[in-house]
């Protein structure tokens, strides 16, 4: 059975991180669209781990790496995930359904 991320110490991290960006290249470069994919969010998923949760608060809004339009505001947190909602740069709500997203996806805290 297959250790989860949240089992593997940094260095290991490090080094599935090298692999799968690897593995994604490759599948990059043969045009393997979905595969790609898949090695993208794994390699999200092991970043979160790297990451200290407590460095993430609720009721702060952050920078959504990927997507310069919005901004994200955390509700509350629950291990490597942020769950609140997208916001547009006007500060409303993009959708009224709450989400999920690894902490590795947020980039600079915004000042309220």
């Amino acid at each position: 059975m297959e250790k989860r991320y949240s089992e593997y110490t940094q260095e290991e991290l490090r080094s599935e991180i090298a692999e799968l960006t690897e593995k994604a290249q490759k599948a990059e470069q043969l045009g393997m669209v979905n595969e790609f994919a898949v090695h993208e969010r794994k390699i999200i998923m092991a970043r979160s781990y790297m990451l200290n949760p407590s460095d993430f608060k609720a009721g702060e809004t952050y920078e959504v790496d990927g997507d310069p339009g919005h901004t994200f505001y955390i509700e509350y947190m629950n291990g490597v995930f942020a769950w609140g909602y997208r916001q547009d740069n006007q500060g409303g709500k993009v959708s009224s359904e709450e989400e999920a997203l690894p902490i590795s996806m947020l980039g600079n805290k915004l000042d309220g």
